[in-house]
């Protein structure tokens, strides 16, 4: 078949090929279209069916004269080639070069598609990345192996808190130097793609970075490579190469999108809110990709960013996703509104694996009892706030008025922090205390003595 090319195309529309009489053509191979001026196009089958195949042109079928365009069937997938010149490059959603430099030359080229992890040889995730971002290092740890995402909304700044995380993110002793970064940015605009470029260069941290972008006036399939591609190459580093490598990729709400209209153009019968039903099956190939693997050094750390459609956390992306990783970071309208980034509501927001990346050995030893207790207040200060609302805040005890002060230091001080400010744990913990420490020692009922004696620095009671 890879040496045969056909001239049996009936029909072109919308980026789409149909050709007839062709035998023998699985779903999912690469294309190569030479057309009348002999200029060649990708694409890859999206549908097979009695002979007849459905191709999606990346290039789109523009100026295609069907009587004079012959089409190669390479009967293979998506391969990327691989190797550590990766690092500090950056590639469009199918892994060509955009940088202005030359394509990877590598012997070794991994099928995009890749494989879940077998959980038999799964490794439990440990040990603490810090991002330098208080809300999630102090209260919702990210640990190594974690897939932890971060569920946003319309119009809120994921996108800075993505590439944030991408430029502060570390690990902590002597493997900080085994740590690299995989960035896919999904149906991105030029602008977005302008601002994650030129940050991670400005910053310097580009150089331990792999760079997918995929824009919006792209092809929608191309959509569906990128985080296939980026996972390939976070595989290859982590697994061949022994680093630590985080992915962050945004938006997966767009990578939805694609996934369903490509649904429809195969004529698959949709499910909820017009998504196919194998949504839920698509996200865990990709998420389950990420994790450690027993008696390897390196390991493969997740954080999708999706934006819910109406800040509905019950949309099907945002509840697939739920059901597949380990917790989640919620940033909030409301915190937002009040000029507060990043936008993080910690209360919604959980890491599920937390416990087994902090505390002796990891962070410091009263970061899970701080933790428990920065929540335990900062719901009760909630509570006294809505109380206030209804009553007023001058027919509150002194004590409730203590608690509305914890609440507004919490969010501007602790869940504030600039754009650029990269807080070590330390710093964090230590911020946690001084507002904790506003509050009267029989108050804190998640901290032991011996914490209270040694960081608490506020009133006995």
């Amino acid at each position: 078949m890879k040496n045969l090319e056909f001239r049996t195309a009936t029909s072109a529309q919308g980026g789409l090929v149909v050709m007839s009489d062709v035998p023998g053509v699985a779903a999912g191979s690469r294309v190569q279209l030479r057309d009348h001026a002999g200029r060649i196009r990708s694409g890859q089958v999206i549908r097979t069916a009695n002979d007849t195949v459905l191709v999606e042109v990346f290039e789109g079928t523009d100026a295609l004269d069907l009587e004079r365009t012959w089409v190669r069937f390479l009967d293979e997938p998506f391969k990327l080639p691989v190797s550590r010149d990766m690092l500090g490059r950056v590639f469009n959603g199918s892994g060509l070069p955009r940088d202005g430099r030359p394509p990877i030359i590598s012997a070794d080229r991994r099928d995009v598609n890749g494989e879940p992890l077998n959980p038999a040889a799964r490794a439990y995730p440990r040990e603490f990345i810090q991002t330098g971002i208080s809300a999630i290092d102090g209260m919702n740890a990210l640990t190594r192996g974690q897939k932890l995402p971060i569920f946003s909304g319309g119009g809120l700044p994921h996108n800075r808190v993505a590439a944030q995380i991408v430029r502060q993110a570390k690990l902590l002793g002597e493997e900080a130097s085994e740590f690299v970064v995989v960035f896919a940015a999904i149906g991105a605009s030029h602008a977005d793609a302008r601002f994650f470029q030129e940050s991670f260069e400005e910053s310097g941290v580009l150089n331990k970075v792999v760079m997918f972008l995929n824009l919006a006036d792209e092809p929608v399939i191309e959509r569906l490579l990128t985080p296939r591609a980026a996972l390939t190459a976070a595989e290859y580093l982590a697994f061949d190469l022994d680093y630590h490598v985080l992915v962050v990729m945004t938006d997966m709400t767009a990578y939805a999108e694609a996934l369903r209209e490509v649904a429809v153009l195969r004529g698959d019968v949709p499910a909820r809110k017009g998504y196919p039903g194998y949504l839920y099956s698509d996200l865990a190939e990709l998420y389950e990709r990420a994790g450690r693997i027993q008696n390897h050094h390196g390991s493969i750390t997740l954080i999708p960013v999706l934006s819910m459609p109406s800040d509905d956390i019950t949309h099907p992306i945002p509840d697939l996703t739920g059901y597949i990783t380990e917790g989640q970071i919620v940033l909030g309208r409301e915190l937002a509104n009040q000029g507060i980034y990043p936008p993080v509501t910690v209360l919604p927001s959980l890491s599920r694996l937390m416990k087994d990346g902090i505390g002796k050995n990891f962070t410091r030893e009263d970061h899970p009892h701080v933790a428990s207790q920065l929540f335990a207040s900062y719901a009760k200060a909630l509570d006294v706030r809505g109380l206030a609302a209804i009553i007023g805040a001058e027919d509150l005890s002194d004590s409730d008025r203590r608690y509305l002060q914890f609440a507004e230091a919490f969010e501007r001080q602790f869940i504030g922090q600039g754009e650029d400010e990269d807080r070590n744990v330390h710093e964090t913990l230590n911020l946690a205390w001084d507002l904790l420490s506003m509050l009267p020692h029989d108050a804190l009922t998640r901290v032991s003595e011996d914490e209270l004696a040694k960081y608490h620095k506020g009133v006995v009671a």
